[in-house]
């Protein structure tokens, strides 16, 4: 599993030296990195950045996400980006931005949101690959609700022995304790962006000096671990990787 860490991460200097050779999201409403992360990483994504339009109430520009990601998509290191979405819209409008959105499938990922019907879900999986993101009353990622959501889905989404029809990628599910229960392709979350520099949750004799210091060790934590290789409902997916032992 690819895991994307989210940027902007600050200082500069630090995400120089904790991004280098690993995988970046670049979001649209925070493209400042974009170059960087395009020199030192070993691939990135694009995301819409929907969401964060959404939620300071900006309206949100679908020509320029468009160009932005026309531009990046000729550069060898960039994997995909998310097709764009309204957030407040409904899945007729999504289907119709999904539908009609002008870079190849593959690199376009289309999103699918949990609150969303199954038979959409079963529409977009013409795609190659589908982004899963909570939302509604499944907006927190790993409680009861969410998890019976999930079993829902992976019916949807997997054959009879659990193996996913198309790519999944996890929106904001770079939780060990969540990825490692399932058969993701990639996933992503701002993490290590947000935590490096909350003074207060790095206290003790071993504290690292410096915020390159701290991603170091949360990226360490996410990258041990793997997704599993296929979903079994009976363990939501806990044990799936055990076979690699005998």
């Amino acid at each position: 599993m690819i895991p994307y860490h989210g940027l902007p991460m600050t200082p500069l200097a630090d995400m120089v030296q904790a991004m280098a050779a690993r995988h970046a999201m670049v979001s649209f409403e925070h493209p400042g990195q974009a170059e960087v992360a395009a020199e030192i990483c070993q691939s990135f994504v694009l995301d819409n950045g929907a969401f964060s339009a959404w939620k300071q109430g900006k309206a949100y520009d679908f020509n320029g996400y468009q160009e932005w990601a026309e531009r990046w998509m000729r550069h060898p290191a960039m994997d995909w980006c998310v097709i764009p979405d309204r957030i407040d819209g409904s899945e007729s409008d999504n289907r119709e931005l999904a539908t009609h959105w002008p870079l190849p499938p593959a690199v376009s990922v289309p999103v699918w949101h949990m609150h969303e019907s199954l038979e959409y879900l079963e529409f977009l999986m013409r795609w190659p690959r589908i982004a899963l993101g909570s939302s509604g009353q499944f907006a927190t990622v790993g409680d009861d609700r969410w998890w019976g959501r999930i079993a829902e889905v992976m019916r949807v989404l997997c054959d009879e022995a659990g193996r996913p029809k198309v790519k999944l990628h996890g929106l904001r599910m770079l939780d060990p304790g969540v990825f490692s229960r399932l058969p993701l392709a990639s996933a992503d979350s701002c993490n290590v962006a947000r935590n490096i520099g909350i003074d207060q949750k790095w206290r003790g004799p071993y504290t690292p000096r410096t915020q390159y210091g701290r991603a170091l060790i949360l990226m360490e934590r996410i990258e041990h671990h793997a997704s599993c290789a296929y979903w079994s409902a009976d363990a939501m997916g806990a044990y799936t990787n055990l076979e690699l032992f005998g």
